[in-house]
């Protein structure tokens, strides 16, 4: 987001060179070398001194060559010099044989939280915090090193997450290569807690009494909408579920967590808005708005893209105080020229490069676009509402498809139906955080007024996401990038003919025609009569048994967090849940538990005898008695059937005493429900994460383990009895287990194993979502999650 352009299409461009070729040569050093900075920068100065022999009396081609060449020289000097000496620091060579350090730093941004999701005993969240800080001692391997970079600091969170921009701290950890092109010069993995920490300023104390304040009150509302706010008001996604969070980048509405001009544009807005109301004079109203975007820039923190539209409202905001008319795209270029020589490592940053793009296109190409549809009978605002997502789809997308490797066709749709509330839903949250600390009342008020906006903006979002075909597959890289400009630069310049315009309606109408009706009202996904889905839920499971009844299902596992198994769920139309078995207690199979719920009955959540980890059984139990639901236990012999489906719990066949104190996650697997599935299909055999010793149990106590499908235990890994998987001779094995995992999963020997049984292997990594039919036979919905997120 950034701020609205005017009307006028007449943009001032005399700093638009000077800008590009400073950004340019920046990003060429990070990228190259130091030296290519040097290079671009006297090249571009080169090229001014030409212009400017050749445009005597033409006042705007000198103003243009004289900022080029003003721009080329700091470029080729004090830019280049910078990252010479990031390049060339002592610590990056340290840290190229990962040696042991200490370090004294100057903490440079707020600590971003890290999350992964949950996998065995191990609660989804944030486990470690990266920070940015500034080194002013550092010791390697007990020696001194002169060193004045930044580094990353891979960090604990607890002690490191409530750190503040400006504190002094010492850190002991290993020193490991940075990644990435940027200015730091170091990574270093620290285990401990910061050392000595010293006093923060007081107005980022402030800020962190205001921020935390704001989460205090938001408490109020429901889990979703109350870590939304925050987010849109701060940027501070701290609180946001990753369901949320996710939903928002497939649906390209991601930007609104990313504090940039729009939030500065609404609060600065407001307040001259008011005090013109007052009718306060021009100069008064500037420096008001002033101090609200210093105050707000403390609050929510040096982020690239907050920094840049600072810059620019601080441009306009003098042209207010002084009595001239600010141009946008001026503003725009001074921004980008400041900020790229106050720190070169924006050059590299997407965050801002999409924010740039962005404000240039609001500036560039929404008037003309806007004032074409106006002349073409569009009322005014709905003009503009059309024209900002769709010009800020345009100038980003080659950005995000080379970023992402992924291209939201939703993007434009979803942002014009959230626009109308978030300028209310930000000024409410601004208030809220302002006031709540001294009327906390009134902050309530406040954040309950905010409450329909968030959740109106969560709707859009996951209906969004839903939608078929919401995100197309892009090459990633420099090629994508550059492809998505290609295509781009045929398609808009294009769409200025009539006849073209024609064609392209044709077409987009025709697809709609063709595959809407083919994905929506006839889908290829679910299959018809299928019995069994294994959902891709990421490294988890996720199981889904049908009944008789359409829409009727019994699930077993919810996979490691929310969101997942709720969209496998949705696909497959299941409203309706008698029964939630859970198999064990491990985060990656009761993480996704809440969104289970979310528009669905469900008769009651059913457990093994295990009760460890305990934060999982706590969280288990208080989600049953928050949604009234029973919760009961199963154990072996008993039989539980429904039209279509039928039961057996055949294990565990040992589990520990409960006082038996804490437990290893071997012993937690083999305390996994196994269970039998009578279907249209054959015999399911579910067998949650059961290692050699309950397996063993199975062989020794169960007279027949044949079965036509096996949910192969614990996600494929070595722990896999041969005579165990022979017993059970499965036509059909499918086995849940994340992308990219780390864990090893599935292990070769295992599916070497399932391979010579003959049965037919599939995996949620590679097919995504599985079902049996009867036969039985399998269907692929073929588009598996990436990797899970760290």
């Amino acid at each position: 987001m950034s701020t609205l352009p005017t009307t006028d299409t007449r943009q001032d461009m005399r700093l638009v060179p000077a800008a590009l070729a400073c950004w340019l040569a920046a990003l060429a050093g990070l990228l190259l070398g130091w030296w290519t900075a040097v290079a671009a920068g006297l090249a571009s100065a080169v090229l001014a001194g030409v212009v400017l022999w050749r445009a005597r009396g033409r006042p705007r081609a000198l103003g243009a060559a004289a900022a080029l060449l003003v721009l080329g020289l700091v470029a080729a000097g004090p830019v280049a010099w910078r990252i010479r000496d990031a390049q060339r620091d002592d610590l990056r060579a340290a840290a190229a044989q990962g040696l042991p350090a200490t370090l004294r730093v100057v903490v440079a941004e707020r600590p971003k939280p890290v999350r992964s999701a949950g996998y065995a005993d191990q609660q989804a969240g944030a486990r470690s915090v990266v920070l940015a800080a500034d080194v002013r001692a550092a010791s390697v391997d007990g020696q001194p090193v002169a060193s004045s970079g930044r580094v990353l600091l891979l960090a604990p969170v607890a002690r490191w997450a409530t750190l503040l921009p400006g504190q002094d701290v010492a850190a002991t950890g290993r020193l490991m290569p940075p990644r990435g092109s940027d200015l730091s010069v170091a990574v270093l993995s620290v285990r401990g807690p910061p050392g000595e920490p010293g006093p923060a300023p007081w107005w980022q104390r402030a800020a962190a009494g205001l921020r935390a304040g704001l989460h205090d009150l938001c408490q109020v509302l429901p889990e979703e909408p109350g870590g939304l706010l925050p987010g849109l008001v701060l940027g501070d996604t701290s609180g946001l579920s990753p369901r949320v969070e996710q939903e928002f980048v497939t649906a390209g509405l991601a930007h609104l967590t990313a504090v940039s001009g729009g939030n500065l544009a609404v609060a600065c807005g407001a307040v001259l808005l008011l005090l013109r109301l007052l009718r306060l004079g021009p100069r008064l109203s500037a420096m008001a708005a002033g101090a609200c975007l210093a105050g707000f820039l403390v609050l929510v923190g040096p982020e690239p893209s907050v920094l840049r539209a600072g810059v620019m409202a601080a441009v306009a905001l003098l042209a207010l105080a002084l009595g001239r008319r600010g141009s946008a795209l001026p503003a725009l270029a001074f921004a980008v020229c400041v900020l790229v020589v106050a720190d070169p490592a924006m050059a590299t940053d997407f965050g801002f490069a999409l924010s740039v793009f962005a404000t240039a296109g609001l500036v560039l190409l929404v008037p003309r676009w806007a004032g074409a549809l106006v002349r073409r009978g569009v009322p005014p605002g709905f003009a503009e509402g059309l024209a900002i997502p769709l010009a800020a789809f345009v100038v980003t997308a080659p950005v995000l498809a080379g970023m992402a490797g992924s291209v939201s066709l939703v993007s434009v749709l979803t942002n014009v139906l959230a626009a109308p509330v978030v300028a209310p839903a930000t000024v409410l949250g601004v208030l809220a955080t302002v006031t709540g600390p001294w009327w906390p009342g009134a902050g309530k008020v406040l954040v309950h007024l905010a409450d329909p906006e968030a959740r109106w903006l969560i709707t859009v979002a996951r209906h969004g996401a839903r939608a078929p075909g919401a995100v197309v597959a892009w090459p990633g890289g420099w090629a994508g990038g550059l492809l998505a400009v290609a295509v781009l630069g045929v398609l808009v310049p294009a769409a200025r003919h009539r006849r073209v315009r024609l064609l392209m309606v044709v077409l987009v109408a025709g697809a709609l025609l063709v595959f809407v009706p083919v994905r929506v009202l006839a889908p290829a996904w679910p299959p018809r009569n299928w019995a069994m889905v294994e959902c891709d839920v990421g490294q988890g499971d996720a199981v889904v048994l049908a009944t008789a009844e359409p829409g009727r299902a019994v699930v077993v596992d919810t996979g490691p967090e929310p969101g997942p198994v709720d969209e496998c769920l949705h696909r497959l139309a299941v409203d309706r849940i008698p029964l939630l078995v859970l198999s064990h207690l491990h985060a990656d199979h009761v993480g996704g538990l809440a969104s289970v719920f979310d528009g669905r009955a469900v008769g009651g959540i059913a457990v093994g005898p295990g009760r460890a980890p305990q934060w999982a059984w706590r969280q288990v139990a208080a989600e049953a008695a928050r949604r009234a639901v029973p919760l009961v236990e199963l154990n072996p012999g008993e039989r539980l059937d429904w039209p279509g489906l039928s039961l057996d719990v055949l294990g565990p066949r040992y589990v520990p005493a409960r006082s038996a104190g804490q437990q290893d996650g071997t012993t937690i697997n083999n305390s996994s429900v196994v269970l039998r599935a009578e279907t249209p299909a054959g015999r399911v055999l579910l067998t949650g994460d059961v290692e050699l010793a309950a397996q063993a149990d199975l062989l020794a106590d169960v007279g027949e383990l044949k079965a036509e499908v096996l949910k192969v235990p614990h996600h494929g890994s070595r722990y896999s009895l041969p005579a165990f998987l022979a017993a059970v001779a499965p036509r059909v094995a499918l086995v849940s287990v994340g992308a990219g995992n780390t864990y090893g999963h599935p292990n070769k020997s295992t599916m070497d194993g399932l391979a010579a049984l003959g049965a037919l292997v599939t995996r949620t990594d590679l097919d995504g979502d599985t079902a049996v039919v009867a036969g039985p036979a399998i269907a692929r919905r073929g588009e598996p999650r990436g990797p899970p997120r760290r």
